[in-house]
């Protein structure tokens, strides 16, 4: 930098000659350095006082903005630190065939300690076991006192007990946000939905598993990220579920039966409409199984699909069509009826003495046991076997139940003669309500073979014919004159022309024989007959009608009523308008006059 004097030499000069004082010029320089030397220092000073304006102005905004932030946010207590990755909690809905929701996730918060950080734990204990009375005040203790650093206290918390938590104020109690699994219908769909509980845990959340029924079985669909949500969508109609249910159960208490089910099955897709098994249960508070008895009387079982039983007179309708089909007989053909039918040490009869002979028809009208089974013997036993396996009674039910795959029928070890002729009325062997109504779709659809399922189906897809379509009808006629002058004469409703078949099977001992006062009672139907698109199968276990003298246990007086009430009040809500019977048009009679 260079600097200029004070007293330049050539200004100096140029004042002598002119007479100046040389003084002037040096006092001049130095006001003139000291001008710019106060507007450099001036030029700094603002510099800096705009910087640190500058930062005030952002300080103070940062400080605001979290001020704000934290005035609009809700309080929490404070959280353990944790490693790991954190655990993805989210997992998709489940919704009935109509969009309305079945299970969702919920927000709620479960109640952790450490015990290094409580003040007064004695005290804590107490109070929470006034507010968790489950809890054991002396395990609390021990915990407390001991010499563990973190242990669960309650997995899911409602927000009073959240608050009455909080309110105790030790700060060794400390909650960790979750999201839990809610079933807003409660019992509505229980053994369907099944229920799920907590997997891998961490204090800021937990994975939620399914445990049964269509929570397990689609376990990993519903815990996928890359499904973004999607909902699980299944067959079931909430409304007639809930209908159904109301139905059913009321029918148990008045039939007195100790358990009930029933299926109502879209014949030409397989779709399950409603599944109802009772007792039930809330899969929100989902109870323990049996560890001793029988596991049939837990309310966890599902006696549609796992209730495995001689299901009795409703396997007489395979038989006839059969034989219907292979050319062995017509709907007309007379059959010995006869008895009692001698068979070995076996001796075959029928419920009522039915005479010498009856029709093929009347055999399945009136559910003779003798005609049935000499059917049954002219078809074979090969042959009765490939039938039935061809109906899916040999496999377990494809539906998409966890449960299902444990209950496969019971089939005889040596298929005999005698046993294919028991078979052939629902005894020596044993398959679930499901697989009868998977069946009756068969039989009554136009005899292509129908899988059950609990998914929606976006379309009709036709499986493998089993029986003619010749056939199909033949067996629609003779199972709708089974209501019209047979053993279900209760499953008269007007305006839907009701089909089905009664079975009555006495319930097998434990330790081998039948019971004489306990049976299952069934009751297969089809309606509208003329063009069937729903089955429902109804089956009691251990019913007894007593209303009159003697307690009546047939199907025809307790499922069967049973089975007519659902009809009546599903059919509508399904969307059937009731039409006149086409059989009773024939009594129509123009009175116009002309």
């Amino acid at each position: 930098m260079i600097r200029t004097p004070l007293r330049p030499l050539a200004r100096i000069l140029q004042a002598r000659q002119k007479g100046e004082n040389p003084d002037r010029i040096e006092r001049e320089n130095i006001r003139l350095r000291h001008e710019e030397m106060r507007d450099k220092m001036r030029q700094r000073a603002e510099s800096r006082l705009l910087f640190v304006g500058v930062f005030f102005v952002l300080a103070f905004t940062m400080v605001g903005a979290r001020m704000t932030v934290l005035a609009s946010s809700e309080a929490v207590e404070p959280r353990a630190s944790t490693s790991g990755a954190n655990i993805v909690a989210q997992r998709s809905d489940i919704v009935d065939r109509n969009g309305r929701v079945l299970a969702t996730n919920l927000i709620t918060n479960s109640l952790y300690a450490q015990p290094h950080l409580m003040i007064e734990p004695e005290r804590a204990a107490k109070e929470l076991v006034a507010i968790f009375p489950d809890l054991n005040l002396e395990r609390l203790n021990k915990d407390f006192s001991g010499s563990r650093k973190f242990l669960w206290i309650k997995k899911k918390l409602s927000p009073e007990q959240m608050q009455a938590v909080h309110d105790i104020g030790d700060p060794g109690l400390l909650f960790g946000p979750r999201e839990m699994r809610l079933y807003p219908n409660g019992k509505l769909a229980a053994h369907v939905l099944g229920g799920a509980s907590f997997g891998r845990e961490g204090v800021h959340s937990a994975e939620v598993i399914g445990t049964a029924g269509v929570e397990k079985a689609f376990d990993n669909y519903l815990r996928d990220p890359a499904m973004d949500g999607a909902p699980l969508r299944l067959s079931l109609d909430m409304t007639i579920q809930a209908a159904s249910r109301q139905v059913l159960e009321g029918g148990m208490k008045l039939m007195n039966a100790k358990g009930a089910t029933s299926i109502l099955m879209d014949v030409h897709t397989g779709e399950v409409i409603s599944m109802i098994s009772l007792p039930d249960f809330d899969p929100n508070t989902r109870p323990n199984g049996l560890i001793k008895g029988d596991p049939s009387d837990s309310p966890l079982f599902n006696r549609a699909v796992q209730g495995v039983y001689e299901l009795g007179s409703t396997f007489k309708i395979f038989a006839a069509a059969q034989a219907l089909d292979i050319g062995l007989v017509n709907p007309s053909t007379m059959i010995n009826t006869k008895g009692p039918m001698q068979k070995g040490r076996f001796r075959i009869r029928d419920f009522h003495d039915y005479g010498a002979q009856l029709s093929v028809t009347d055999i399945i009208v009136k559910s003779s046991n003798i005609g049935t089974a000499r059917m049954a013997l002219d078809i074979g036993a090969k042959r009765q076997k490939e039938f039935l396996k061809s109906l899916g009674f040999f496999d377990s039910t494809p539906v998409e139940l966890v449960e299902a795959n444990g209950a496969k029928p019971l089939l005889p070890k040596k298929w005999a003669d005698i046993h294919t002729m028991t078979v052939s009325y629902g005894h020596g062997m044993a398959a679930s309500p499901l697989h009868l109504a998977a069946a009756y779709s068969t039989m009554v659809n136009g005899g292509t073979l129908v899988k059950p399922t609990l998914l929606k189906q976006q379309a009709v897809e036709k499986g493998p014919r089993v029986i003619s379509e010749r056939t199909s009808a033949q067996a629609r006629t003779m199972l709708r004159e089974v209501v019209k002058r047979g053993t279900a004469s209760f499953a008269r409703v007007p305006g839907y022309e009701v089909g089905g078949k009664t079975g009555t099977a006495d319930k097998p001992k434990p330790k081998g024989g039948y019971y004489k006062d306990k049976v299952i009672a069934t009751f297969a139907s089809a309606f509208p007959m003329s063009d069937p698109k729903y089955v429902l199968i109804v089956t009691l276990d251990e019913p007894s009608e007593n209303s009159g003298k003697k307690p009546r246990r047939t199907a025809g007086w307790t499922a069967v009523p049973v089975a007519a009430e659902m009809i009546r009040r599903t059919a509508p809500l399904l969307g059937l308008r009731p039409e006149l019977d086409r059989g009773e048009l024939s009594k129509v009679v123009n009175t116009a006059s002309e």
